[in-house]
């Protein structure tokens, strides 16, 4: 069967919010929007925000779902997690993690979970949001 990108997209936030609870962070807030850019996932644990973006392929891509947060993709995060920062009033520290899931094509069944701490960090000035 033939799932479209949505669909497979959603799968594999799915798996990464399972991940996440398993291992002790709480999930508060997911799909968060802004004009300039969306974050996934953003999760907490021991007083650290983290700022999810979760990538899911079929098995044997050509390229690995991690390359796909380029630093023009990093920048949209940072810029729409300061939004949520300013927004929510947080003082706290915060990081930027990467998720890659794989997937069977037709069930979308996990295959496995590849899960990058600190994938990437703040660079320059992103100026007001």
């Amino acid at each position: 069967m033939k799932h479209n990108t949505k669909v497979i997209g959603n799968t594999g936030e799915e798996y990464a919010v399972d991940y996440l609870k398993r291992n002790r962070y709480e999930i508060v807030g997911r799909n968060y929007r802004k004009r300039f850019g969306e974050i996934d996932i953003i999760a907490e644990r021991d007083g650290t925000y983290i700022f999810v973006e979760v990538k899911t392929r079929h098995c044997n891509p050509l390229t690995r779902p991690f390359e796909a947060v380029d630093r023009r993709k990093q920048e949209k995060i940072i810029r729409t997690a300061y939004s949520y920062i300013y927004e929510n009033h947080l003082e706290a520290n915060y990081r930027f993690d990467v998720c890659e899931v794989f997937v069977e094509q037709d069930t979308l069944k996990l295959v496995s979970l590849n899960y990058f701490e600190n994938a990437f960090a703040v660079e320059g000035d992103y100026g007001y949001f």
